[in-house]
């Protein structure tokens, strides 16, 4: 061995490298750490409740005692011998009637702003308004308007010689027709802004070959504009058919389901029977017999818009 090579380096074992994230891992670690708060603010807040009115269903809780678990007792007085809940729910289907009646005024308002006016804007606006008010302000206004003694629908009545004005939110014949009126009024707004979508999406091109082949207004409606909006129609159908048995707000506002029960829908008799009685147990129930017809019938309206809905 010369000197030269005596003072050449010793080989050592090279370092292991480090692990490198790929950059697909890393985004769908990202992802998840986006998703993971809304996931576990649902688990929480929606799915954890949901499970536990689905165990006091079959409970008798009144809130000061530990539940106790009676089987399926709340369910067959819900569906037996409860003539309450049986006069809520037929309120609650009656105010439905006001769905059609608000989808075609909606329809019709949506026709007339789509053409080429002055001050379009302006009435869209105004129109939309009441949707992006307080319920609670809307229904206090509507309240005063039906009020049998200073109101204004009264004090027209009065002007044009009406010698006894109607005590309308008092009567139990005009309550609830006055109160479809007050929640297609309130709804007109926010349809008239998805019709409008939709209407503005209908090609240009269909309008034209309907014209060159003689169809007329009419024509052009039923065979052009109708089945290009059937799936906006299709949504503010079931929307509306959910939000109605869900109906409570302004209701409960301007009534609290009199006058002898006759305007109390069924999420007043649920809310009464768990926040007024304490009947917690009884109001799972309730809800969940509730959960059960809004998703059967949604179904059903999914099932039969197969025959009438155009998505393509």
């Amino acid at each position: 061995m010369t000197l030269e090579s005596s003072h050449l380096p010793i080989a050592r074992d090279a370092a292991p490298p480090k692990p490198v994230i790929s950059r697909q891992t890393s985004e769908i670690l990202w992802a998840y750490a986006f998703i993971a708060l809304p996931v576990i603010g649902f688990l929480v807040f929606a799915a954890g409740p949901m499970l536990a009115s689905f165990y006091l269903s079959f409970t008798r809780y009144e809130v000061l005692s530990p539940p106790t678990f009676i089987g399926l007792d709340n369910y067959v007085k819900l569906f037996s011998t409860d003539l309450f809940v049986g006069k809520s729910m037929w309120n609650t289907v009656f105010y439905m009637l006001g769905i059609p009646v608000g989808m075609g005024l909606s329809l019709m308002l949506a026709l007339a702003l789509n053409q080429k006016m002055r001050f379009q804007g302006f009435f869209r606006t105004v129109y939309f308004l009441p949707s992006v008010c307080s319920l609670v302000a809307l229904a206090l206004l509507w309240k005063w308007i039906y009020n049998a003694e200073y109101g204004l629908i009264n004090t027209y009545l009065a002007m044009f010689g009406v010698a006894n004005p109607p005590s309308w939110l008092d009567s139990p014949i005009l309550v609830k027709p006055a109160l479809i009126v007050m929640g297609v009024w309130g709804g007109l707004g926010y349809n008239m802004v998805l019709f409008l979508a939709a209407l503005q999406g209908v090609p240009r091109t269909l309008y034209e070959a309907a014209e060159i082949d003689g169809a007329n207004a009419w024509q052009r409606f039923w065979n052009v504009t109708w089945p290009m909006i059937s799936p906006t129609t299709f949504f503010v159908a079931v929307m509306g058919v959910i939000g109605g048995f869900q109906n409570f707000d302004q209701i409960f506002i301007m009534t609290r389901g009199g006058p002898e029960y006759e305007s109390a829908t069924y999420m007043i008799q649920l809310y009464q029977m768990g926040f007024q009685y304490f009947k917690m147990g009884y109001a799972s129930a309730m809800a969940w017999v509730l959960a059960a017809i809004i998703m059967g019938i949604t179904w059903f309206q999914f099932k039969a818009s197969q025959r009438w809905v155009h998505n393509d």
